[in-house]
């Protein structure tokens, strides 16, 4: 299915293209019930990846300028050897829930390896992804140990095999996109925490969407050529626009007073940690290289919000991601704040209007504990009331 031929899920549509432009903002998570085409939007991307270069004969994906190079390429390096590089495009790897830790990895013959080095090394898809999109459907079933292994990558950019007392490393450096149906489990906490941005998608098209999705659906699988054709100057134009957005990416200027609200928007909320804040930056950066501009504005400022706080739990924990309108009104007061040169520190109750309250709600789709949750919140309401 053609990415332009999708109905509906504009901003689904949207996160992905964005880490198109820009595979530093690191990923996506989907959430949503089944049948409502998280899948067909994933898959579909993959016509529309722009193009990376990466070094001839390479078996794990290096980028000729990367810092960290697998141990095959920095060896041919430091003997004067130039790397020669070719262009290929981005792929969508796929990571099965039946995934071994080996093919997650990577497999290592100890006794090649004492002769034979990283040659000895068979590479998994953990180097497969590497400057590609690591997709990983229904990821909250993912087991454990595997979640272990894709975290510990996600982190560092950095794929690390030991055995038996023998380390072999290499480049892993993807965007994480993945898929889940809240109503099948939750998410732990620390993988929920490694997805930048969140979009959660439903069941909310009108009859005349549903139609044409349905008209749109008999139709490729009556002739899928016919209707690629039918679809290939929107999906042109789509590759095209990010293209574009790449080339234009290093010129957009995020001002000293878009920068200040959004550090005060994510201290106001009590997000965790400043992850959110170095997200919402390169999403914001990134939508106004994507809609042609240079100067990153209100609008990109809160879209990039949405995405990446949606998901987000506050307080180390304690309280579940801020609602739509809490991010959006956080986000409007901060730039308000510093449009006016108020430099405080804290603007704490700076997201609310006298008289306002701030719900802090506990459990939901991503589950909290919800004692612990309502005392975080008498907290904060305290703090906003001045007691």
């Amino acid at each position: 299915m053609p990415f332009a031929a999708i109905v509906g899920m504009e901003k689904l549509k949207l996160a992905l293209m964005l880490n198109g432009v820009n595979p530093k903002i690191g990923g996506v998570l989907i959430s949503g019930p089944k049948g409502t085409g998280k899948t067909t939007a994933v898959r579909a991307l993959a016509d529309l990846l722009p193009n990376v270069e990466v070094v001839e004969d390479c078996r794990f994906g290096c980028g000729p300028s990367s810092e960290f190079l697998c141990l095959e390429c920095e060896k041919r390096r430091e003997q004067g050897e130039e790397l020669k590089s070719l262009t290929r495009k981005m792929r969508v790897v796929n990571l099965p829930l039946s995934t071994t830790e080996d093919r997650l990895i990577g497999a290592l013959d100890i006794e090649r390896v004492l002769k034979d080095g990283i040659q000895a090394l068979k590479p998994g898809i953990l180097a497969e992804a590497n400057q590609n999109i690591l997709y990983v459907d229904e990821v909250n079933l993912l087991p454990d140990h595997l979640v272990d292994d894709l975290l510990d990558a996600a982190a560092t950019k950095v794929n690390v095999i030991e055995r038996e007392g023998v380390s072999v490393s290499h480049p892993s450096d993807f965007v994480l996109v993945g898929t889940m149906n809240p109503e099948e489990g939750e998410l732990r906490p620390q993988l929920l925490d490694r997805f930048p941005l969140h979009v959660e998608v439903g069941a909310g098209l009108s009859v005349d969407q549903r139609m044409e999705l349905v008209r749109r659906n008999l139709a490729f699988e009556k002739n899928p050529t016919a209707f690629r054709e039918q679809w290939a100057e929107d999906q042109s134009r789509l590759r095209g626009k990010i293209v574009t957005a790449k080339e234009l990416l290093e010129h957009v200027v995020l001002s000293e007073t878009g920068l200040r609200a959004i550090a005060m928007a994510c201290d106001a909320l009590e997000v965790d940690g400043v992850r959110p804040d170095i997200i919402i930056s390169k999403t914001a950066i990134t939508n106004a290289a994507f809609d042609g501009r240079e100067e990153v504005s209100l609008d990109d400022l809160k879209l990039a919000a949405q995405l990446a706080l949606s998901h987000r739990t506050r307080r180390g924990g304690l309280l579940e991601p801020p609602s739509s309108d809490e991010i959006d009104r956080a986000i409007t007061r901060a730039v308000d704040v510093t449009r006016r040169e108020d430099k405080r520190a804290s603007p704490s109750e700076t997201p609310e209007e006298p008289g306002e309250k701030s719900e802090k709600r506990a459990k939901g789709m991503f589950g909290r504990q919800a004692g612990m949750a309502k005392a975080g919140s008498d907290d904060v309401k305290k703090k906003l009331l001045g007691t």
